[in-house]
């Protein structure tokens, strides 16, 4: 009878090693939201890098799951997100400008974390999977956001601002990507 409670037991401690990986993440997003450069309407941050960096070292399906419990915990009323609690908590903060590129941080965690799997360690494959994570976020995030200031005002305020700063945040992801693959591969 205490062998078939072995294999369950056994089967769990993957689960929760993930639970706790994916918690410790919501973590390290919170704080890169709090690292940050007062913009309007949306600031700079350094969540971006967090999410390229996270996508890059732990797959699709733990940045996946990462960013939508770190959405779930800020819709719960935690002040995760930049600027909260100040500019909100919850779903009202959800219903703001900045919840665009939340939602483009999602879809770009899956489809980075993919490529870079696929990338083989290939720099310019990785480079080029965390340059297109960063137009699925502005996709996403000036599209909501031209709700909020009308879709001319859309690419001065919410796009052309962060260029340089998101260029620096997907080169220091590749090589931190880069960096830690080779060791991790070093190391096996």
């Amino acid at each position: 009878m205490t062998q078939a409670a072995a294999p369950a037991s056994s089967a769990a401690r993957p689960l929760l090693a993930r639970a706790a990986i994916v918690l410790a993440l919501t973590l390290v997003l919170a704080l890169s939201a709090r690292a940050q450069v007062p913009f309007w309407p949306v600031p700079m941050t350094l969540q971006t890098l967090a999410v390229l960096g996270i996508a890059g070292l732990f797959g699709p399906q733990i940045a996946g799951a990462a960013m939508v419990a770190y959405l779930a915990e800020g819709a719960a009323g935690m002040p995760v997100f930049a600027g909260t609690p100040t500019h909100g908590v919850g779903l009202a903060y959800l219903a703001g400008p900045t919840a665009g590129y939340l939602a483009g941080m999602v879809v770009a965690s899956v489809v980075v974390g993919y490529l870079v799997r696929r990338a083989g360690g290939n720099a310019l494959k990785i480079g080029g999977a965390m340059v297109l994570g960063i137009a699925i976020v502005y996709a996403a995030g000036a599209g909501w956001l031209a709700q909020f200031i009308g879709a001319d005002n859309v690419l001065g305020a919410g796009v052309l601002p962060f260029l340089l700063g998101d260029a620096v945040k997907a080169t220091l992801a590749t090589a931190l990507v880069l960096a830690l693959g080779r060791t991790a591969r070093a190391a096996d």
